[in-house]
């Protein structure tokens, strides 16, 4: 299919139901943090604007971004996310290889010079001239800033990209370093996660295509559309956070019950990312919801942060600067001042009945 194909045309051409088109649209502007009336601006990009050539490059990383990526759904990527746009270069899914896709690569580059995003999975070893990771004969490092010189704008998948992740992590024998750090004269997202949630993925995509620019970043880069609000805000285990209720080992009661896993060395009061929002699986489920504790994996240095299964510092509470512990301490306290002012209260009551004596004149006295 030609580049300068409208999403309408590609979608016609691949026997896509428009109802599954106008669905995705919509869910996009929901995600995106959109109002209503912006959907029928994403339906008219979708359908006129000709693909956006990407050439998505990988440094020191797992693929589990790209994973990620192919299983987005509403409706699945094979239909929507990979015709929206041109994904002509990634030494992962292409069946080209060697010599014959690095000059795919740099035919890109020439023809589509200044308007292809460049994708980067992955980070850059920097020691010893880049060693550490070959691409074609040179190092990574290299087609890196080979690459990101004429792109319009640089997206970093994950958190290897976006902050180094384990790479990155001490003592960093490699020098890996995220891309913001090697690329500084470009407009840069990073799109952080191990891996990021594949609809976050396709947001970005989708905003860039429908309005030309990247979504509004946060102070860390980040999509604020996505990145704006803790984990905890919106967890399903809230409401037990918020009534001290913890889970202190994995095997007890209240794990069971799917209480707060804050003791469990929880980090979702911490950390910024769409996971108990728009979760992963179709929004399904997402770790916490799975009875295991967040581990930050979309904030800068996450793995030197740890242990993952250790309680964070104090974390305030709703209106207080209480911990787990004291948090605890006075629901325990409170339900049993409780049970014993019922108690009191139980007993004036009898004596009132028993002696007969008024409720106006027991206050006058």
């Amino acid at each position: 299919m030609k580049n300068d194909a409208s999403m309408a045309e590609i979608l016609e051409a691949r026997g896509v139901e428009r109802r599954d088109f106008l669905k995705f649209c919509s869910l996009m502007s929901v995600y995106l943090g959109l109002a209503p009336a912006f959907v029928p601006k994403i339906v008219q990009a979708m359908e006129s604007k000709p693909r956006i050539p990407v050439i998505w490059l990988h440094g020191l990383e797992c693929t589990c971004c790209s994973e990620s990526f192919i299983r987005s759904s509403h409706p699945i990527v094979a239909d929507i996310v990979l015709n929206m746009i041109s994904l002509d270069y990634d030494d992962t899914l292409s069946a080209a290889a060697g010599h014959q896709l690095e000059a795919q690569r740099k035919q890109i580059m020439q023809e589509y010079k200044g308007k292809y995003i460049l994708a980067v999975e992955g980070n850059a070893p920097t020691k010893d001239d880049g060693v550490y990771c070959m691409v074609g004969g040179d190092s990574f490092l290299n087609v890196l800033k080979e690459t990101a010189a004429d792109a319009m704008a640089v997206i970093a998948w994950g958190s290897c990209a976006s902050f180094g992740c384990v790479q990155n992590a001490k003592p960093n024998p490699t020098g890996a370093t995220p891309v913001h750090k090697v690329i500084k004269d470009k407009s840069i997202v990073n799109v952080p996660g191990c891996p990021p949630i594949a609809e976050v993925m396709t947001g970005v995509i989708t905003h860039l295509l429908t309005f030309g620019k990247l979504p509004e970043l946060d102070r860390l880069g980040r999509p604020k559309s996505f990145y704006g609000v803790r984990i905890h805000d919106k967890c399903e285990r809230r409401a037990y956070f918020d009534a001290g209720m913890f889970v202190e080992s994995f095997d007890d009661e209240g794990a069971r019950n799917g209480w707060c896993l804050y003791k469990m060395g929880c980090k979702g009061p911490t950390t910024y990312n769409a996971c108990s929002s728009v979760k992963w699986n179709e929004g399904v489920s997402f770790p916490i919801g799975s009875g295991h504790p967040c581990i930050g994996c979309a904030a800068p240095g996450f793995w030197d942060n740890g242990p993952f299964y250790s309680r964070l510092a104090n974390i305030g509470f709703v209106g207080s600067d209480s911990t787990a512990d004291k948090i605890g301490a006075y629901a325990v306290g409170a339900a049993a001042v409780g049970m014993a002012a019922h108690a009191v209260g139980t007993a004036i009551k009898k004596n009132r009945e028993n002696n007969n004596i008024p409720q106006a004149a027991e206050k006058e006295e």
